[in-house]
Order: C-alpha cells, then structure tokens, then sequence
C-alpha cells in the first residue's frame, strides 16, 4: 500500500522540492478536488481519469443480523472511471 507520504517523498525526489513542500502541493490539490466533488461538479485529470459524484436513491435494505426491514436514505456515491492510459499502465 502506497500513502500520502509515500507520494509526498516520489514527488519531492522526482521534483527536486522538499517533501514538506510536495505534501503541501499534494494536500492543496487533494482539498481543491474535494471541494469540487463538494460542489456537485465533475474533476477530471487527463491520463488518469475522471472523478464524479453520483446521486443515489432512496431504497429498502435489511438488517443482517436480525432481517428486519431497515430505510436507507437517498445520497451521492463517488464515481471515477479511470482514462485509456491508466487502464493501459495496469
């Protein structure tokens, strides 16, 4: 498993920047995408994919342990569907 830092040190060794300097960019770039999916609207980053957010409906679900009926509330799903490049990469 790969994680921020992880990304934070490639991105600093591959850029010459410090990793403090390439985990600020990282955590500016992850807030601005969060916010737009927020928004409501689609974030795509070509060769990698797009990131969208999906309304759900509103549905009957059951309680596993019991069975008894349980409502599950309408809400929104993240989507992303990845780009030909990286689907090529994998």
């Amino acid at each position: 498993m790969t994680t921020k830092s992880d990304i934070a040190a490639a991105v600093a060794d591959k850029t010459g920047s410090s990793k403090a300097a390439a985990l600020e960019a990282i955590d500016a770039a992850l807030d601005h995408i969060a916010s737009t999916l927020a928004g409501g609207e689609r974030v795509h980053l070509g060769g990698f994919g797009i990131f969208s957010v999906k309304p759900t409906k509103a549905r009957k679900g059951r309680n596993p342990s019991t069975g008894e009926p349980v409502d599950i509330p309408a809400g929104r799903a993240l989507k992303f569907k990845p780009a030909a490049e990286l689907k090529g990469r994998i």
